[in-house]
């Protein structure tokens, strides 16, 4: 950059100058403007040059008591001016904590976690201790997953604009999708279609594996793929099959859990499964860099090696986690997204009653999405009305995501802690968006 450039242009183009120069240009922020976001505040965020928006994405589903909460803020400002490193060679009251509230509200015997930095690292956490406790190495992931980005996580991943490399992990196997939208056996969907959802996970295990396999791993709700939730019974089912052969089944909530859901704080509860295994990261922690693997005694003392993590388990990053699962239980956030997801589900059905391009409204509590098509009948994905949106409810002042394979579903997410009156606002603002999008097209 040339000197004197920055005194031409606004906060926000300086930085995406910066971005420009020194950012990998692989990391691609959305919007043909891309925001640069400054500051935040339960649900509203202002940019560089102090325009607000609302927040309905809330960094992927991650700030989940809202932007710089005041009592995780606290809590990890007195451990950063306390304690703020030692690595897990020492013992550290935060980890600890961290852990006892996570068991607390985990389902059935899930006791015991490691944490790591990241939901990648839990994931590959996760299969390793598959691997280990059953001795063997085949995994059986769905089409359509997102579970990371290292090289192995991204091969368990199933979107191929998220897979980086041709080379592929061996012992890796994809399912079909329970996608009931697009569902391959009977329009539309219902509970008959689980079964054949499931016969297709058994055959994919008898005919592409040696049929002895570590784990079935899955997102109970899939959120790059679109906030896709299975027909009724699938995963009771998937969990009893894999079982069958001898495999672990590996819960993905790093999206879905902690509440969100609605109800019951982990997404994979409403069907009744315990997991063997499962993966945690995102809202854990409001933002701070938490992953975490949590399992049954019995398997976690499979793992007889040593093994650590330099920065899982911080102090600082435990702290923040513990106040932040302090701050669901006391808030009863399961109770608050299914009470406000049913508000927000209300005003995006009466939106897809308006708009013949909504072809889907989906989801559960406070993760919720549109599936965008060319029409209703067709049902072509439309990644450009997707785009389009985008783009619109950026012009409204309003955050939202994107996702699904072509890109073509538009993803909400708010913080669980999302008033009455700021759902009420983001539904005007998002109705707003829509008209917009469509008279511009």
């Amino acid at each position: 950059m040339e000197p004197g450039a920055t005194d031409r242009m606004t906060k926000s183009q300086a930085v995406m100058a910066g971005q420009r120069e020194f950012i990998f240009p692989a990391v691609q922020p959305f919007y043909d403007d891309p925001l640069v976001l400054d500051e935040g505040e339960g649900v509203w965020v202002r940019d560089a040059d102090g325009v607000e928006y609302l927040d309905l994405f809330s960094g992927i589903l991650t700030t989940s008591v809202g932007h710089c909460n005041p009592h995780v803020v606290e809590r990890s400002r007195a451990q950063m001016g306390r304690l703020g490193h030692t690595s897990t060679l020492y013992v550290t009251k935060p980890q600890v904590e961290a852990a006892e509230r996570l068991a607390a509200i985990a389902p059935g015997r899930l006791s015991q976690t490691f944490f790591t930095n990241s939901g990648t690292e839990a994931i590959e956490t996760a299969i390793t201790m598959a691997f280990l406790h059953t001795g063997r190495s085949e995994v059986i992931a769905l089409r359509q997953a997102y579970h990371g980005r290292s090289f192995l996580a991204s091969n368990i991943t199933a979107v191929d604009v998220w897979r980086p490399l041709a080379t592929s992990f061996p012992g890796i196997k994809h399912a079909l999708t329970p996608y009931p939208y697009r569902c391959p056996f009977k329009q539309p969907c219902d509970e008959s279609c689980t079964e054949a959802f499931v016969n297709d996970l058994e055959d994919v295990i008898r005919t592409t594996t040696n049929g002895r396999p570590a784990a079935f791993i899955a997102e109970s709700i899939m959120g790059v793929g679109g906030y896709i939730v299975p027909p009724p019974g699938y995963f009771a089912r998937a969990a009893e099959i894999i079982r069958s052969y001898g495999g672990l089944f590996i819960s993905d909530e790093v999206q879905s859990g902690f509440g969100r859901s609605g109800k019951h704080w982990f997404a994979i509860e409403h069907s009744g499964v315990e997991p063997d295994i499962m993966v945690m990261a995102k809202g854990i922690a409001n933002g701070a860099p938490v992953g975490a693997t949590i399992t049954r005694p019995d398997i976690a003392e499979s793992w007889k090696a040593k093994t650590i993590s330099t920065f899982g388990g911080s102090p600082v990053s435990m702290a923040a986690a513990a106040a932040t699962l302090e701050v669901m239980v006391n808030e009863d956030v399961p109770s608050r997204a299914e009470e406000r997801g049913s508000q927000l589900v209300k005003g995006l059905r009466e939106l897809q009653g308006k708009h013949d391009w909504i072809g889907d409204v989906r989801g559960m509590g406070l993760m919720q999405a549109l599936e965008l098509v060319e029409d209703r009948d067709s049902k072509t994905p439309s990644p450009r009305h997707a785009k389009a949106l985008m783009e619109a409810a950026k012009d409204e002042r309003l955050l939202i995501g994107q996702g699904g394979v072509s890109g073509h579903v538009i993803r909400l997410g708010p913080s669980l802690l999302i008033t009455e009156e700021e759902i009420r606002e983001g539904l005007e603002r998002f109705g707003r968006s829509c008209q917009g999008m469509e008279d511009a097209l």
